[in-house]
């Protein structure tokens, strides 16, 4: 039976036909998930995409955590269920305390979108292990609330348990506290960064390059072999 992978879209959301697109190239079902809706579908994952959900009013992804996807999402993540997000996603994630810390402005207080190099800190999670520990990848960025940050306490926590997904490499974009791109959880099922893969499946788009399909075929080889 075909894997499936959800996408969920909320009011702002840019980048979910990316996301589906991304999905199916990697050999997974593509499955559209609408905010309003509890049900998600009988999916396999989770993928929240990027955009500016409800405008980004209040702050990036606030409104978006209380949206009714959100309480089945949150429920099925502690659970178990593999759910990335990506840019806005990994905001919603921060929002909903699936993941620590907090996304702030830009510390140059502009948008910013360049193709990003990163490297990857833990290819152990559901969305990483088509990777190498230690990696280098290049994936288009584009943000303009992107600057990651959380306590040291935190920040401490995180290094010494491997939860630093992915680092910024040879420029911090967004002045990210110890140029931390991305994140997972204890589990490893739930990962957020803010560059976007999706972006970068296929030669014709993004970046040019494919760096960017390793999170959907990990996760797609994941649920098989479960």
């Amino acid at each position: 039976m075909t894997a499936r992978i959800g996408v969920v879209t909320f009011p702002g959301t840019l980048d979910d036909q990316d996301a589906l697109r991304a999905v199916r190239l990697a050999g997974a079902e593509p499955v559209s998930l609408w905010h309003r809706d509890k049900d998600l579908k009988q999916v396999d994952a989770v993928v929240l995409a990027g955009g500016f959900s409800y405008g980004d009013y209040l702050r990036a992804g606030a409104i978006s955590r209380f949206s009714p996807v959100m309480e089945t999402v949150i429920d099925q993540a502690r659970s178990g269920m593999p759910v990335l997000g990506i840019c806005n996603g990994f905001q919603i994630l921060t929002e909903a305390h699936l993941l620590p810390g907090a996304m702030l402005r830009n510390n140059h207080l502009h948008f910013i979108c360049r193709d990003q190099k990163l490297r990857v800190e833990n290819a152990e999670t559901a969305w990483t292990a088509d990777y190498e520990q230690g990696q280098e990848i290049s994936v288009p960025l584009k943000n303009m609330d992107g600057r990651y940050v959380a306590d040291e306490r935190v920040l401490d926590e995180l290094e010494a348990e491997g939860r630093v997904a992915f680092r910024y490499l040879d420029l911090n974009p967004n002045g990210s506290l110890r140029d931390i791109a991305g994140i997972t959880n204890a589990a490893g099922n739930v990962v957020g960064l803010m560059p976007h893969p999706e972006h970068a499946v296929e030669p014709l788009i993004g970046t040019g390059g494919t760096d960017g399909l390793g999170f959907f075929t990990s996760i797609l080889k994941k649920l098989v072999a479960a």
